[in-house]
């Protein structure tokens, strides 16, 4: 294709050896998945796909090198919505038919199953995932071309037609806005520490500057590269969305605002760039406010309000990072990445207090 270089493929995203503490039992493992309609074989082994911080997620391969995917609860934590299985497997389930991109779910089951806590298993979709500092990154021409497929699907989950599917009662958008913020700010009241900054006036903020949401639709709510399976080959077409726990029907741009806030560029001070989970600074990748108006050119939806969603967002992520980093320190995981996350979360608000004070998304520490 014009304007993509010649060259080998992204490399595809590999699971590793299962680190110490996310060990699984071959007995209850075996006996577990015995009991699915899977038609897996044992023996069964694992490997640990060691990047995300929700669930514990493995590859599973079967007698019969037959592979799929298998999440389960991080150790010692149980969020009602955001560890539930069947709804995850509820949503997969009703989205395939009319969203392909989403991987086929094979089974979930509840805490009553030998593995003694709630799991999903779905297809294994092989490509290749981007993070923050790849080894190996897409050049420019690439990158803008994921940049613009991103913010292209996100349009298109935003315009499914739910009325057909079986999830035309998901969620409940009626002051789902209020009911964000306030509920976000609850989980980080809820998860802080000795080292985390009050967010009050964030949240204060907020609710002082309701915007009117346009009509409710399906909402990913954690829409972002490192949940993209793109093809190794340029363009790099996106082959697969992971991660639905948290998708509902809402306010389309909370889940814009959401994804903007993990959008660190490369003109970002380090303090901001500190917090990268995206490969958003590499060069080709449009600014935030350029994300914001392609949206806007492609979906139809006025954007005047943008400065809320991306305070929204900011508080969300340091609510979401507290929470990390409160596992950390209540002494429930012994993974060294989440010793750091309380800085992550200082400059979260910080950022949004920016934006709340200058009233745009870009050049935010800038004078």
């Amino acid at each position: 294709m014009t304007g993509f270089r010649e060259g080998p493929p992204l490399p595809l995203d590999v699971p590793a050896a299962v680190q110490a503490g996310a060990e699984i039992d071959p007995g209850p493992l075996t006996a577990a998945l015995s009991q699915t309609d899977t038609g897996l074989e044992p023996p069964f082994h694992l490997h640990q796909y060691p990047h995300g911080f929700s669930w514990l997620t493995y590859r599973v391969t079967d007698a019969r090198g037959r592979r799929c995917v298998l999440r389960t609860p991080p150790r010692g934590v149980h969020i009602a919505r955001a560890h539930d299985p069947a709804r995850e497997h509820r949503i997969l389930s009703g989205l395939k038919p009319v969203y392909p991109l989403v991987p086929r779910a094979l089974a979930c089951h509840t805490d009553a199953n030998p593995l003694g806590t709630p799991f999903l298993l779905m297809e294994q979709v092989d490509g290749t995932v981007l993070r923050a500092n790849p080894d190996t990154a897409p050049d420019a021409a690439s990158m803008r071309a994921i940049g613009r497929c991103l913010v292209a699907n996100l349009v298109r989950l935003h315009g499914l037609d739910l009325s057909v599917t079986d999830l035309a009662d998901l969620g409940y958008p009626d002051g789902f806005v209020l009911r964000q913020v306030r509920g976000w700010q609850g989980r980080y009241a809820a998860a802080r520490t000795e080292k985390a900054p009050d967010s009050a006036d964030i949240a204060a903020w907020l609710e002082d500057h309701l915007p009117e949401s346009p009509a409710p639709t399906l909402i990913h709510n954690d829409y972002k590269h490192d949940n993209l399976v793109l093809a190794p080959e340029p363009p790099h077409a996106i082959r697969a969305v992971l991660d639905w726990e948290m998708a509902t029907r809402g306010d389309p741009l909370m889940d814009l605002g959401s994804s903007l806030a993990y959008w660190v560029t490369a003109d970002d001070p380090p303090a901001m760039r500190a917090l990268q989970h995206s490969p958003t600074d590499l060069p080709g990748n449009p600014t935030r406010a350029e994300v914001v108006e392609q949206y806007a050119a492609q979906s139809g939806r006025p954007v005047d309000d943008i400065v809320f969603y991306f305070v929204f967002g900011n508080l969300k992520l340091a609510a979401i990072l507290q929470q990390l980093y409160r596992r950390w320190a209540d002494g429930l995981t012994r993974e060294s990445r989440y010793e750091r996350l309380h800085i992550e979360v200082a400059t979260c608000l910080q950022t949004a207090r920016q934006a709340m004070q200058l009233g745009r998304i870009d050049s935010l520490y800038t004078v």
